[in-house]
């Protein structure tokens, strides 16, 4: 690649909208490049994580920050350096064939070591206006790629073995923290303590995949569209006299509902090529470039429903001179008399001897897949977190897929083998996947259900799950015929909005906060500066668990374990998008599992978490332990006689290595 192609794919990666980098910028970038032998590519993968680490905007390129970005990479590189060689000094591991996982080797290494300001800073306990978190035992970014090579040089090699990871259990962040950590019961409780409602009709998720229709799929972008002018004129009382068509020339100001979308199909969104869709009924469909000149701040992806105050007084372009704001959908509440009986429940039912202490709060753990290295099919994180999951009678243990990877190596080329002690009741010739997973990955569930018998296990399907025959999102979920799964096992569909007892609970197995991250645009000084809270928020305020249309090129996300490294990437049928809408209210605790660093955060309301992936590709992940306390009625305000559920200020949430 020629020095002005460099220049102009870092433009493209670092710019903000149509301004060029400054030469001292570039300069400064191409240094940091050669000094660690980085594509475009990794580093901005690896300028992205350290703002998300030191919670600044990526699209602010300066070269003081550039300096620090360069000096945190080179102070990482040579601490990785040292510890890798201590490694060697005390457990004499000589070098072998195989290569070594260095943290940080890779998008998804790099991903796991990031924190946020303020790591380990201990809060005082006490009544808080917001939800506290905690950053724990914070690490440093992840170096280059081509440390490896330097340490084979040494001769210093981590050790492979999952029983040897560094930090097992060690807990990375926590939210609410002045919530006491609960105690685990002395013996699992004698039945149930949660009650699953489905919010969501699970039925029509088993549509016909590979069937879309471009008519069909047009009119639901456009119904969609037609919505949010509903929503936006009765939320802001206007007249529907007030709306217009973005695309007409006019030099009355109007207010224009569209999706935000490029005009060019290849590159990231840039001021250049923002454009406004319109529906067919508001605007003929016709697309119209938009000025952002008169904002003080922006932040847009494509796919992302808006209302925009504006004029088009030339017939070439619209004028943005306000972004009215989306309402959002209402709080979750309940009956007095309905949170009564879920915290009854809680306790054990009418039935139970105390029926007047405190009950025990409710534990629940999320954790998602992949769920076992690159290099094996052991399925070793698994069974260590159905472990705790054992140890400390968890009532509910909630797993988003991909369970049988499709992009895992050992899965893709079909060079593998069952373990011995079942070739015995298994003919290698006639087996399948499902096959795979009664013998790899239900032996841990089952194991876990005979120590709690009572506990409620949730089966979330991704579009990587080579079980499932249905391909595409939404997503159905797949047949528990021939797994061998318990009977406290359940498989929901993918996105899925259900109620545990009181808490509304959305959950979706799609990397849509990855996406929107990568797609973005932000310029000026956004409504939300915070990266992660900002993805977060998209989610919520366009109601809906993958908003971004089209999808992320998939050669742009995280490389994979197979081939190429090139996943299948969000695999959307357009037709059916209306499945992954959120139903009628916000979820108190959304969960979206993603490569980004995992976090717990409240947005609008909104507990949300990223447990982050259970097993990396050469190495240990993290999952989510969330515990949740009964809500005081004595304390809570009504409203219309229902009681908000306030799940963000009573849940305490860990974010902890497996």
């Amino acid at each position: 690649m020629s020095e002005t192609e460099i220049i102009a794919e870092l433009n493209e990666q670092f710019g903000s909208g149509n301004k060029e980098l400054e030469a001292d910028v570039v300069a400064e970038l191409r240094s940091i490049m050669r000094l660690h032998q980085l594509s475009v590519e990794d580093l901005f993968f690896k300028w992205e994580s350290y703002c998300i680490k030191m919670d600044i905007d990526a699209a602010q390129t300066s070269i003081d920050t550039l300096r620090h970005f360069k000096q945190d990479l080179h102070d990482t590189l040579e601490r990785n350096s040292r510890s890798h060689v201590k490694i060697k000094t005390e457990k004499g591991i000589s070098a072998t064939p195989r290569a070594p996982r260095v943290s940080g080797g890779d998008v998804f290494g790099m991903l796991d070591s990031l924190t946020t300001p303020g790591a380990g800073r201990a809060s005082k306990a006490g009544v808080r206006r917001t939800p506290a978190v905690t950053r724990v035992k914070a690490e440093p970014a992840s170096s280059p790629v081509k440390l490896e090579d330097q340490l084979n040089s040494m001769g210093a090699i981590p050790p492979s073995s999952f029983n040897d990871r560094p930090n097992a259990g060690d807990t990375v962040e926590i939210l609410n923290d002045q919530l006491p950590a609960a105690e685990p019961p002395i013996a699992p409780f004698s039945e149930s303590r949660i009650k699953l409602t489905a919010a969501s009709d699970q039925k029509k998720l088993g549509y016909k995949p590979l069937a879309m229709k471009v008519s069909e799929s047009s009119e639901i972008l456009d119904d969609r569209i037609d919505d949010f002018v509903t929503l936006v004129m009765q939320h802001h009382k206007l007249e529907e006299s007030a709306f217009g068509s973005a695309a007409s020339q006019s030099t009355s100001e109007i207010v224009a509902v569209g999706r935000i979308a490029s005009d060019s199909s290849e590159g990231k969104l840039n001021t250049a090529s923002l454009v406004l869709e319109t529906s067919r009924r508001m605007g003929g469909g016709l697309r119209v470039p938009l000025n952002v000149s008169k904002l003080k701040g922006y932040q847009f992806f494509p796919g992302q429903i808006v209302a925009l105050k504006g004029v088009n007084s030339n017939g070439h372009e619209f004028t943005i001179h306000q972004i009215l704001e989306l309402p959002l959908l209402p709080n979750a509440a309940s009956t007095p008399d309905s949170l009564n009986a879920h915290i009854q429940r809680l306790r054990g039912g009418p039935d139970a001897m105390d029926s007047d202490s405190d009950p025990a709060p409710l534990n629940v753990i999320f954790a998602s897949g992949p769920y076992t290295a690159d290099d094996n099919l052991d399925f070793e994180p698994l069974k260590a977190l159905c472990n705790e999951a054992a140890d400390i009678y968890v009532d509910a243990l909630v797993l988003t897929g991909p369970f049988i990877d499709m992009e895992h190596p050992l899965i893709a080329s079909g060079d593998f083998d069952l373990p011995e002690e079942f070739l015995s009741s298994v003919d290698p010739d006639t087996a399948t996947m499902s096959t795979v997973f009664k013998y790899l990955i239900s032996p841990a569930l089952n194991r876990l259900a005979s120590a709690n018998p009572n506990i409620t296990i949730l089966l979330i399907p991704s579009v990587r799950d080579v079980l499932d025959k249905h391909v595409s999102w939404p997503q159905d979920a797949f047949p528990r015929r021939e797994l061998g799964l318990p009977k406290a096992a359940k498989i929901i569909g993918n996105p899925m909005t259900l109620s545990m007892n009181e808490i509304v609970l959305g959950i979706s197995s799609q990397d849509v906060l990855f996406e929107l991250r990568h797609e973005e645009l932000v310029g000026g000084r956004p409504q939300e500066p915070r990266l992660l809270e900002r993805a977060c928020r998209y989610l919520v305020e366009q109601r809906h668990y993958f908003p971004l249309f089209p999808p992320a090129d998939r050669r742009k996300l995280p490389k994979t374990g197979k081939g190429d490294g090139v996943g299948p990437g969000a695999v959307l049928d357009v037709g059916y998008l209306k499945l992954g809408e959120m139903v009628n209210v916000r979820p108190d605790v959304l969960v979206v599992p993603s490569s980004l660093p995992p976090f717990a955060k409240v947005v609008e309301s909104v507990l949300v978490i990223n447990p982050g992936y259970l097993s990396k590709r050469r190495g240990a992940g993290t999952y989510a332990k969330m515990t949740v306390y009964p809500p005081d009625l004595s304390k809570q305000e009504q409203t219309g006689g229902m009681l908000a559920h306030k799940i963000f200020e009573r849940a305490r949430v860990e974010i902890t290595r497996v």
